[in-house]
């Protein structure tokens, strides 16, 4: 269908145009797609057995649909992508404030319009990604901006009385009509606006003030609701929840793999710091298993959730981290260190809700905890378990304690240049030798980073003692650590 040729209702006809509602729009659609095996919703990663599925036979039932989950489990992304299901051009009646469709007009204006026109009535076409409409749902909504309200400047203007159909402004979900509209946080509307979507959602119709108004509205409607706001700020009260016909339970990444897919393809880096930035994959795991750690944490409020953000906006602050040191030293290209972390604090403080116990500890210090817990919960997939390492003669790690234990200490700074921190650590005897032991085939870059890692590791199974400064950080013998404060040292020492 050549829509620059269709102008007119005459000519819509003439090509042979049906009419279709919005969710057998959308169900042909996905049947087309279901069977021509082409993924409905790209770039969403570990939702392919359970979420996605749920999703589509919700839109083959032709269901409204409740996305129940915690905070950052793209709900709202899943629901602007339901756009992608939709035709890519729908005709409307021209000057149709609620996209009446020229077959089957629902407004007083669509209906008027046809029966002065006729045939001749002109048609606009509108296209899909202008058929999502969004609103988050805060306590000031009212039902005027959702459903509509009597106009009096428009009665006035227009000189009708207020019995007339046309001195009604349309709301929101009127002028969604053939459209997919989404409510954000749906427990946050006040328990009488939802009432008000009682009778859009079961027979389509919609109540403004004292009119007999019977408007058939064909809506693809998608709630989205975190299950926590259920008892904190609100509730979805029981009729409406009923007419909702399918509520879909959401999840957070189930593995480290997925995980890394969702942040890099969600994190904006610049071109540039790509370019300077060489990121270890081990530092990507690490990023992760920081989010899984205060998933389960008993410092982290596990009902609020710990988004999927927090690794994105971790991520993007550890890159940033070793591109300000790249640029500080005159370095056009750096590779990313376990030390690079200290970048990825600020972007888990703000995005952790603390338990009474978390809040005793104070964000900081749970956050340092968090990204401690992620190198010990990854060292022993590369190592050797330091607990069963030192009841063996030929201890694996004993030359490194030994000569932590010497009196000798490290301090790796954030802004030092590359050629200082490969020194500091190839002079750590025995240090290159474990990385070699058990991990051959690496390059100077990612034995540099094994070998800090390993350092990390060793504090975290309390082999070694490990103090945050205010510029870095610094390794010593563990029992000195206990009893001594680093000069310049400006933080609490971080012992495990």
């Amino acid at each position: 269908m050549d829509i620059t040729q269709i102008k007119t209702l005459g000519d819509l006809k003439k090509a042979g145009y049906s009419y279709r509602s919005v969710k057998q729009e959308l169900r042909d659609n996905l049947i087309e797609k279901l069977k021509n095996k082409e993924s409905v919703f790209e770039g969403i990663f570990g939702y392919e057995d359970s979420v996605i599925p749920d999703i589509e036979r919700a839109i083959l039932s032709r269901h409204d649909i409740n996305l129940l989950g915690l905070r950052g489990q793209a709900k709202t992304k899943i629901a602007r992508m339901m756009t992608h299901l939709l035709d890519e051009y729908i005709p409307v009646i021209e000057g149709s404030e609620i996209n009446d469709d020229p077959l089957h007009p629902i407004s007083w204006y669509g209906r008027n319009k046809i029966e002065e026109m006729g045939d001749k009535t002109p048609v606009t076409w509108m296209h899909r990604d202008d058929r999502y409409t969004e609103k988050l749902a805060t306590p000031d909504v009212s039902v005027a901006d959702l459903i509509g309200d009597v106009d009096p400047i428009k009665a006035a203007s227009l000189k009708l009385p207020y019995s007339d159909e046309r001195v009604i402004h349309f709301g929101l979900i009127p002028r969604s009509h053939r459209c997919i509209f989404v409510i954000n946080e749906l427990p946050d509307l006040q328990a009488r606006i939802q009432v008000s979507l009682f009778n859009i959602l079961q027979e389509g119709d919609i109540q403004i003030r004292g009119f007999k108004l019977r408007m058939p509205l064909e809506i693809q409607f998608v709630f989205t609701a975190n299950p926590e706001d259920y008892t904190n700020r609100g509730s979805i009260v029981t009729p409406l929840k009923d007419r909702i016909s399918s509520q879909i339970i959401t999840h957070y990444p189930e593995t480290i793999e997925i995980g890394k897919k969702i942040t890099h393809q969600e994190a904006a880096l610049h071109p540039e710091q790509e370019k300077i930035v060489n990121v270890d994959e081990l530092a990507k795991d690490l990023i992760e298993q920081v989010a899984i750690e205060a998933r389960s944490s008993e410092y982290v409020d596990a009902k609020s959730g710990v988004s999927a953000r927090l690794t994105i906006s971790a991520y993007e602050n550890m890159v940033s981290a070793a591109e300000r040191r790249a640029l500080i030293n005159g370095e056009e290209n750096v590779d990313i260190r376990v030390s690079d972390m200290v970048g990825v604090i600020p972007a888990i403080t703000g995005k952790i809700e603390l338990v009474y116990e978390g809040e005793q500890e104070g964000p900081l210090i749970v956050a340092h905890n968090l990204v401690g817990k992620a190198v010990r919960s990854l060292f022993v997939q590369f190592f050797p378990d330091p607990d069963r390492e030192r009841k063996k003669e030929n201890n694996s790690y004993r030359q490194i304690v030994e000569w932590f234990g010497e009196g000798h200490t490290l301090d790796i700074l954030n802004d030092e240049p590359d050629g200082v921190y490969k020194i500091k650590l190839t002079n750590i005897p025995g240090l290159e030798k474990l990385v070699d032991d058990h991990m051959a085939g690496l390059d100077v870059a990612g034995k540099l980073f094994m070998m800090e890692f390993a350092l990390h590791g060793l504090a975290e199974y309390s082999q070694l003692g490990k103090q945050i400064l205010g510029t870095g950080i610094q390794f010593k013998d563990l029992l000195s650590g206990m009893f001594t404060m680093p000069e310049g040292s400006d933080e609490e020492e971080f012992d495990s």
